[in-house]
């Protein structure tokens, strides 16, 4: 099987691997990033996510769905979700649910088009919410 990676996504889990850490997540990820820039790493934890589980580098798995988490926001819940449910992501699931189950929330998410996503790939999820 072939997995293609990002290449930036390749050279953080490199960096990880001979490093044990993340520094573009640990710099990054405090309030003084702009919202492209969150938007940016919130996609390379993702794609780290999805490479982490592939290479059976559990650590590494914890800390983007630690990051993942701790940058939910009602854009990015419902992708988060998928992804959690992709890769057995079971905490990461849990955590996402609860955040949609405000109802606010929900109304704010069930309109984007990965909540529709999210219903069509995985039905049985609408129960858990």
């Amino acid at each position: 099987m072939i997995l293609i990676i990002e290449p930036l996504a390749f050279k953080s889990m490199l960096c990880f691997i001979y490093s044990d850490s993340l520094p573009e997540f640990e710099v990054n990820s405090d309030t003084d990033a702009n919202d492209g820039e969150k938007q940016d790493l919130k996609l390379m934890a993702h794609h780290l996510l999805v490479a982490a589980d592939r290479f059976d580098l559990e650590r590494l798995k914890l800390m983007c769905e630690d990051f993942l988490y701790k940058n939910l926001d009602v854009s990015t819940v419902a992708s988060t979700l998928i992804l959690a449910e992709r890769h057995n992501c079971n905490q990461l699931k849990a955590r996402c649910l609860g955040f949609m189950s405000s109802p606010g929330v929900l109304k704010a998410v069930a309109p984007t088009d990965a909540f529709h996503l999210l219903m069509k790939s995985f039905p049985s999820i609408l129960k858990d919410i």
